[in-house]
């Protein structure tokens, strides 16, 4: 497989490297990957042998004053801005319509680009991005009017050298001192102005049930060395937010943490590499209040299993994005996917061709 990674005028990418936190912050894949693939050596500079298209635009870059989070308001219009440069300088877009051209939609709601979802549904993925592929976050099983496209599911993005740091500072007999742990938002009166409830209260009552529950390390405020207290933890929940997803699972997997996954419906990345069933626990949301005693459950049956899965070096390697692209790592595993793709489209339009011979 071949990829061509189109060279934009800075404008829509490294311009925003100015601000550090673009290529460190939990959407910063769409960074990493364009990096990764500038020294890959799928990477081709002959447009006519690629079999692929990167489109390397950085829409999650741009924080808002108000709260510090991305604002996607100019990713719409500097997309489309990105597709009308690329498909007035070269023919490989108008040829195939977009649908050999990869994106990146590394927040909330993907191909929709929005970070709310009644306004992401409501405006739908743009009609001229329909027919490319998304590399996103975002995934669920049911029906979902932002997910309406070829896509490939890839993790949030984490440091690479924060987790190796963190592993290296692990005590060498492996202790756990907290059973279980969680770190983030978790309003006890979480609707927002326009009636929406963050995390469907899923975290409110995670809150309410076990804030003085002596085996649940429950902390609202952030710690920039949050990392180590995952590191020291059994179980790790990792919540819905505004989105089914959250940082917290890579880093959790990466760390050698159970996840406890509470996002009905969630679809996850890398399933054909990553047995999730096997390294992962998944509790319905209407069942949260129940925690303490699921756990023990798993505590007292299979915990030992899960954590000989978990920690195998070919997950955590799956949740990592390198500069540089390494065997099974985030990236490698993107172009494997990638990979899968093309080859199924091949077989399908072979064994069209030979039925229309036929006919």
């Amino acid at each position: 497989m071949k990829v061509y990674v189109y060279d934009l005028p800075s404008k829509y990418n490294t311009d925003w490297l100015s601000n550090k936190r673009c290529s460190n912050h939990l959407f910063a894949s769409e960074v990493a990957i364009h990096k990764a693939l500038l020294s890959s050596d799928v990477r081709t500079l002959d447009p006519s042998e690629a079999d692929l298209f990167f489109v390397p635009v950085y829409v999650s870059c741009n924080f808002s004053t108000v709260n510090g989070f991305p604002a996607l308001g100019h990713a719409r219009p500097l997309l489309a801005s990105a597709v009308q440069f690329i498909s007035s300088q070269m023919p490989c877009w108008n040829r195939s319509n977009g649908s050999d051209h990869v994106f990146v939609a590394s927040h909330d709601y993907g191909a929709c680009f929005h970070a709310m979802e009644d306004v992401a549904i409501a405006g739908g993925i743009p009609k001229f991005l329909r027919k490319s592929i998304m590399l996103q976050t975002f995934g669920v099983e049911y029906r979902h009017a932002c997910q309406a496209v070829e896509n490939v599911l890839i993790p949030p993005y984490i440091s690479p050298k924060s987790i190796r740091s963190t592993v290296e500072m692990m005590p060498e007999n492996g202790k756990r001192d907290i059973w279980v742990f969680f770190r983030g938002k978790m309003e006890v009166h979480p609707k927002n102005v326009s009636g929406r409830f963050y995390s469907k209260k899923v975290r409110t009552v995670i809150w309410q049930s076990f804030n003085r529950h002596s085996k649940f390390y429950l902390k609202r405020h952030r710690f920039d060395g949050y990392q180590s207290e995952i590191a020291r933890s059994v179980f790790c929940l990792c919540p819905l937010g505004w989105a089914p997803w959250s940082p917290r699972l890579a880093e959790s997997v990466a760390l050698g943490c159970v996840p406890v996954i509470i996002a009905d419906g969630i679809r996850l990345p890398f399933s054909n590499t990553i047995r999730w069933p096997d390294i992962s626990l998944t509790v319905a949301e209407k069942d949260v209040s129940d925690l303490a005693n699921i756990l023990e459950h798993i505590a007292a049956t299979n915990l030992t299993t899960i954590q000989r899965n978990l920690w195998e070096s070919t997950n955590r390697r799956a949740m990592l994005f390198n500069d540089h692209i390494e065997q099974g790592d985030a990236t490698w595993q993107v172009l494997h996917s990638l990979s899968q793709k093309l080859h199924r489209s091949y077989r399908i339009s072979r064994v069209s061709n030979q039925l229309n011979a036929e006919m």
